[in-house]
Parts: C-alpha cells; structure tokens; sequence
C-alpha cells in the first residue's frame, strides 16, 4: 500500500528558508492606527464645530421667532414683523452656511494632508519591508546553495 508523504517537515524548512518579518507588519499597523487616530481627531473636531453653529442659529432664530411672536398694536406691524424676520434669516443663513463651509474646507485640506504623510510612511514602511525582504530571501538562498554543495 502506498503511504502518504509527511509534507511537514518540508513545508517547516521552507518556511524557516524565508522568515517572515512581523516587525514589518508591526509598523503598518501602527501607521495605519495612527492615521485613523488623526482622521477621527479632524472629523470629530468639524463635528463639534459644526454642532456649535447650528446650536448658535438655532438659539436665535428663536429668540427671533419670540419676537416676531409678540401681540403688535397695528395689523401692519405684523407685516414688518414677518418681514424683518425674514430678512434677518437671509443674512444669518448666508453667514451659517459660510461657516460651514469653512469646517468643510479646513476637514478636506487636513485630510488631504494626513493621507500625504501617510502615503509617504506606508511608501517608506514598505520599501524597508522589501528591502529586508530581498536581504533576508538572498541570505537563505545563498545558505540553501551553500548546504546543497
């Protein structure tokens, strides 16, 4: 009867011929750690900001309203009511929406910044990587020629 080959042993040398470096990988996963780090820090940061304008436009037109909403001595006096509620709304919509637009763009520029310097980490963890790689697969070539002699 045939017996099967215990592939083992051979599967153990070969992977003893070509370690694995971790450390590579240790590296990776603290760059990737600490960009997400950084990127939960910029949109928690505009999320914060944002909540403060909307909170601040929300407490005045509010106040606004209970304005508008007091009993008036003439029918006209509604009207300019409405009206001046109106035209106030307009210029703090205009403003608001300007201040959200500046978190939008401060989050893009920082984000477009974060992933640059980490493109140049990642770019540097991995060509460490490769270069030990080769350093480390030439090593074992040489002694796996230098014991096949």
């Amino acid at each position: 009867m045939a017996k099967t080959q215990d592939f083992t042993t051979v599967l153990k040398d070969m992977m003893g011929a070509f370690p694995v470096d971790t450390k590579a990988m240790d590296d990776a996963f603290k760059t990737s750690a600490t960009l997400n780090e950084k990127l939960s820090g910029v949109a928690l940061e505009a999320a914060e900001k944002s909540t403060e304008i909307s909170a601040k436009w929300t407490k005045d037109t509010l106040t606004k309203l209970a304005d508008m909403s007091k009993a008036k001595a003439e029918p006209a006096d509604y009207a300019k009511s409405m009206t001046d509620f109106a035209s106030a709304q307009a210029e703090v919509t205009a403003e608001n929406m300007a201040a959200f637009a500046e978190i939008a763009k401060k989050v893009q520029m920082d984000t477009v910044e974060l992933m640059m310097a980490a493109g140049k980490d990642f770019s540097e963890d991995a060509t460490a990587a490769v270069k030990k790689a080769t350093n480390d697969a030439t090593a074992a070539a040489k002694k796996a020629t230098a014991t096949a002699k």
